[in-house]
């Protein structure tokens, strides 16, 4: 992989479970979108694609980081990311979905916690040929809030 991910001091496991928190945080002003697709660069977001392509997003390079301490290949990528908008991802977001957005995305942040906060700082900045490091992992979610931004603070 390229473009390696800047890293700091910061606990890597702190870093995603904050990226999810602000995700949510914002998720929470999106019962009141009115259906219109909100364009980003040269892409449209709605509530659901947010939360569909940050989920998407943490389990990717979940199933990766799992794959790599376990020493098995990884499966390669085949989303369609976010150079699609499905009928679902244009449904209206209701308090029922936010509940479901946050029940999916505050395991995933547990997941990651439990992961991350196990690893030693070897493990965690091992690098395996140009692959980037789990630390450096943890720090490349931060993008997945460009979604959620994407959609931004409604009402």
């Amino acid at each position: 992989m390229s473009d390696s991910p800047s890293t700091d001091d910061r606990d890597p496991a702190d870093v995603v479970a904050g990226t999810i928190s602000q995700v949510l945080e914002l998720a929470e002003t999106w019962t009141v979108w009115d259906g219109k697709p909100l364009p980003a660069d040269d892409r449209i977001y709605s509530p659901h694609k947010a939360i569909r392509r940050v989920a998407d997003h943490l389990v990717d390079h979940l199933a990766e980081i799992e794959a790599r301490l376990a020493g098995v290949p990884t499966i390669p990528d085949h989303w369609h990311a976010s150079a699609i908008t499905t009928p679902a991802d244009l449904a209206l977001f209701t308090p029922e979905d936010l509940d479901e957005a946050r029940s999916r995305l505050t395991r995933l942040s547990q997941i990651f916690e439990v992961r991350l906060r196990r690893l030693s700082p070897a493990d965690l900045d091992r690098r395996e040929g140009d692959a980037w490091s789990v630390r450096q992992i943890a720090f490349h979610l931060q993008e997945s809030l460009y979604y959620a931004e994407a959609v931004g603070r409604l009402g």
